[in-house]
């Protein structure tokens, strides 16, 4: 893929930002281990909350019957702003960070100093997952007649049809071979931000999953190659028009 070269926005259009790491735990480690995620942290992420899955029940006889209840696998912790918070999972650890983003590097050591706690704690047999995936909301001034004047990844509607958009959704999977991982580039119309504009969310999750490292230091170095790709993406992804717009 070109490379593009990293440009840096002074309204980057980025709402949250995420790193995740999906791992493979010993069978009979207790979820309320998992509250130590956050012995010291106390002060930084004073907000704490349960993270539960629903869990579908269905059975066969006379009449089928379903039947679904809710089961704790970890815990939410949160800043007082509520801006930044991680998770401690039976299944992994997530990193989030919400709008104002100032950048990467801050983002990804506070990401790796905590995963170095869960780690501690839970001790993952291995790393099964890993993946980055950033949010971005572009606000593109009405009136907008033509998407492509800010997207150069767009649905192209036929000639035959009226051109108008009161909506659309687009997924498309991009194998990133030299990395071993694939791009998901999600796109979608959402609630305009304001009435003066026409909000698009541009949602960039890049992830891997086979030949995954096995040294905690491979693991953080191909991060940093994650998020090369997530800047070529984005940026192949918008045209000089819309960079105007994060300036």
């Amino acid at each position: 893929m070109k490379r593009m070269g990293q440009q840096h926005y002074s309204r980057a259009p980025i709402t949250e930002a995420i790193i995740d790491l999906r791992v493979e735990l010993a069978a009979n480690l207790p979820v309320s281990d998992l509250q130590k995620a956050r012995l010291g942290q106390e002060s930084a992420y004073p907000q704490v909350e349960a993270v539960n899955v629903a869990v579908g029940q269905m059975e066969f006889g006379e009449r089928v019957s379903t039947a679904a209840t809710t089961k704790q696998i970890g815990f939410w912790f949160r800043s007082s702003d509520g801006k930044q918070l991680y998770q401690a999972r039976l299944d992994g650890f997530t990193m989030n960070r919400l709008a104002p983003y100032e950048s990467w590097e801050p983002f990804r050591t506070e990401a790796r100093r905590l995963w170095d706690v869960y780690r501690s704690i839970a001790k993952p047999k291995k790393v099964v997952r890993i993946a980055l995936r950033y949010v971005n909301r572009l606000d593109l001034p009405l009136p907008v007649h033509d998407f492509r004047d800010y997207l150069r990844t767009a649905p192209e509607i036929s000639a035959d049809l009226p051109q108008n958009l009161a909506g659309y959704f687009m997924q498309i999977a991009i194998p990133q071979d030299d990395i071993g991982a694939v791009a998901m580039l999600n796109e979608a119309l959402i609630e305009p931000a304001a009435p003066n504009v026409a909000s698009v969310v541009l949602d960039i999750d890049l992830f891997r999953t086979a030949e995954l490292p096995t040294s905690d230091e491979s693991l953080w170095i191909l991060f940093e190659d994650l998020h090369d790709r997530k800047n070529d993406i984005f940026e192949a992804c918008i045209t000089d028009q819309a960079r105007e717009l994060f300036k």
